[in-house]
């Protein structure tokens, strides 16, 4: 998965968002209940995670995402990115100023070990 390397090598801190709703528009937030905070090696770790998941095929689900991650920097004002993850139909949308638009949507095989590790992480931050 390609991740927006500059904004990796900034984020200080990711945000676990449980989504409970599709965000109010295109490029807000997605609206959930943030149930963890990671930083130092829990955060590079998860975020190396991420970018090693594998590319995979659309399943056709809708995009109903259940958990996205906001990566911060040192100001903790504004999102770097976020990245919602579907693991029905396989896809990942992400957005904030420092994603081109040509990786705003990837697919990831969701049976990989990575993204099996990935969903483990989510489910065990909270509820």
């Amino acid at each position: 998965m390609q991740l927006p390397a500059e904004a990796v090598v900034a984020t200080a801190l990711i945000e676990v968002v449980r989504i409970s709703a599709l965000p109010a528009g295109r490029n807000a937030a997605y609206p959930g209940t943030s149930v963890a905070h990671w930083c130092g090696s829990e955060a590079a770790d998860a975020l190396a995670l991420i970018g090693n998941l594998p590319a995979g095929e659309q399943h056709r689900c809708g995009f109903s995402p259940g958990w996205s991650v906001r990566a911060y920097g040192d100001c903790l004002d504004a999102a770097l990115f976020e990245a919602a993850f579907c693991f029905s139909c396989h896809e990942v949308r992400m957005h904030g100023p420092a994603v081109p638009p040509a990786s705003a949507t990837q697919f990831f095989d969701a049976d990989a070990i990575p993204a099996r590790t990935l969903l483990h992480l989510f489910r065990t931050a909270g509820p």
